[in-house]
């Protein structure tokens, strides 16, 4: 019998009649505008209401500086200390076998979960001056609550899962074997971790360090409950531009709102410019 081959016939891929393809595209657009791009553009044509002088001038009030300040600083020190957090619960997760794993994610999963403004009062009840440890806290010259250390409780709280959750995923798909081989070659563990692990994680570990820092800056409810809203203080943006909305100066409020906002889009074009940089990279650590 001679070999006869016969034409296989392919699957037809399955498309979406264009005029579908055409509503879906117009919703999301439309969607987009009105939830994203229509609030933007309000916040920034309140702030310019009065001109460049009024709002730069607003940006300029101590109160206002204050709060910028103090912004950027719990940023500083969160960010930095939930990276170092990130790495070691990823480590612990994926490099390790131990009864609880489970449960561990799920307390790492837990901000997720708790309301901001739950978190606050919960550390309000902890460290607050009607509990032992913080009349202790008092007694030692510690004020925790209503003050920096309970806004920087505050802020970690609600943001250490985004380092560790970028990171998990990672780590358990590269798996042990380089660090392994790398151990078994004589390598210290700082060593095979700043040469092996670090190197494999550092997109991963650099996208969510950007997100942390986004929700950092941007926290409001957890910080408001515990900072106690000390006008140049324990304001940060967030609460400074409700505090300064609510005495219905509008300028000086969206001005702020403006200057978050601008923090934000610098956070999100960073983030944008790793995507578009290291596309191939990402794409291999399941980033997207």
């Amino acid at each position: 019998m001679s070999d006869i081959a016969y034409p296989v016939r392919a699957n037809p891929v399955t498309t979406e009649p264009r005029l579908a393809r055409y509503i879906l595209i117009g919703t999301v657009v439309v969607l987009i505008a009105i939830l994203l791009f229509a609030p933007l553009i309000a916040v920034f044509a309140e702030a310019l209401r009065e001109g460049w002088s009024a709002a730069i001038s607003s940006l300029s009030e101590p109160d206002a500086r204050s709060a910028i300040r103090l912004t950027l600083l719990v940023a500083a020190v969160v960010v930095p200390l939930n990276a170092v957090f990130g790495i070691a619960a990823a480590w612990a997760i994926t490099k390790f076998d131990f009864r609880g794993k489970a449960f561990l994610i799920t307390l790492i999963d837990l901000p997720f979960s708790v309301s901001p403004v739950v978190a606050g009062l919960a550390l309000v009840l902890l460290f607050g001056s009607n509990s032992a440890l913080g009349a202790w806290f008092i007694a030692h010259d510690m004020k925790i609550v209503f003050a920096l250390p309970g806004i920087l409780l505050a802020t970690m709280f609600v943001t250490f899962p985004f380092v560790a959750r970028e990171l998990i995923p990672v780590m358990m798909e590269q798996g042990r074997a380089e660090e392994e081989a790398a151990l078994t070659l004589g390598a210290s563990g700082w060593r095979t971790f700043f040469t092996v692990t670090l190197p494999n994680i550092r997109w991963a570990l650099l996208y969510g360090v950007l997100l942390c820092n986004a929700r950092a800056m941007g926290e409001f409810g957890a910080v408001a409950v515990i900072s106690g809203k000390i006008r140049g203080e324990t304001t940060t943006m967030p609460i400074m531009i409700e505090m300064l909305y609510n005495e219905y100066l509008s300028v000086a409020a969206f001005s702020l709102a403006a200057a978050l906002a601008m923090l934000a889009l610098v956070t999100l074009l960073l983030k944008s410019l790793l995507e578009w940089r290291y596309a191939d990279l990402l794409s291999a650590t399941r980033r997207h």
